[in-house]
């Protein structure tokens, strides 16, 4: 597949990513404090189906682990707001199926594919780690958004959301800069300026 059409698949999903963010920054400054849209979420799944795929063609295992660990949060989001059952049974189901079948088929083709997200050339090995270690942070918000939400019995983004999204966020960026990865950098630049703004209107809404 052509480089162009990888970054674009690339572009689209960290336009979709952007687009939940804005959305829930408008709805939040609109409510004067931080809000979880359902439309968020439905963002959330969509952009990560798609940079999931991003990762797959660009052999970049940080990627995929990154989404594969928030993919499944997405959809239990969608469940507490009870908007993943409005989804047709097909579509849950191949939304359910696709990571899965992607990893059974790259662990199962041939060993040149697991060299290739194990030991590419274009990615060494302590960046490979750095990638690992930035999606894994930035992957902890919504693992602390899942059990806070389920401790609460609604969908919310709490404060150690917004934290841990700044803190993971930084790190792509540097993961990204380094990897001479548009694609990341872009999405996580104008990601950052809006979590920086969520930790703004959190303190304020703290402080009345």
């Amino acid at each position: 597949m052509s480089d162009w059409l990888i970054y674009t698949i690339g572009f689209i999903a960290q336009i979709l990513f952007s687009s939940r963010l804005v959305v829930q920054w408008i709805a939040s400054e609109k409510q004067r404090k931080v809000i979880t849209p359902t439309l968020f979420w439905t963002l959330s799944l969509i952009a990560s189906f798609l940079l999931f795929l991003y990762g797959y063609l660009r052999d970049d295992f940080a990627i995929m682990l990154g989404q594969t660990l928030t993919y499944f949060i997405y959809i239990r989001n969608l469940q507490l707001q009870n908007e993943w059952q409005k989804f047709h049974w097909s579509l849950r189901w191949f939304l359910y199926g696709f990571p899965i079948l992607i990893a059974i088929y790259y662990f199962n083709n041939n060993v040149i594919d697991r060299d290739v997200l194990f030991r590419n050339e274009a990615i060494p090995l302590w960046l490979l780690w750095l990638g690992i270690i930035s999606q894994v942070v930035f992957t902890l918000r919504f693992v602390y958004q899942w059990l806070y939400s389920e401790y609460k019995k609604s969908s919310s983004l709490p404060l150690g959301f917004w934290l841990l999204s700044l803190v993971g966020s930084i790190l792509i960026l540097t993961y990204a800069i380094i990897r001479e990865d548009p694609v990341l950098f872009i999405g996580h630049l104008l990601g950052s300026i809006i979590y920086v703004r969520n930790l703004i209107l959190l303190h304020k809404q703290d402080a009345k």
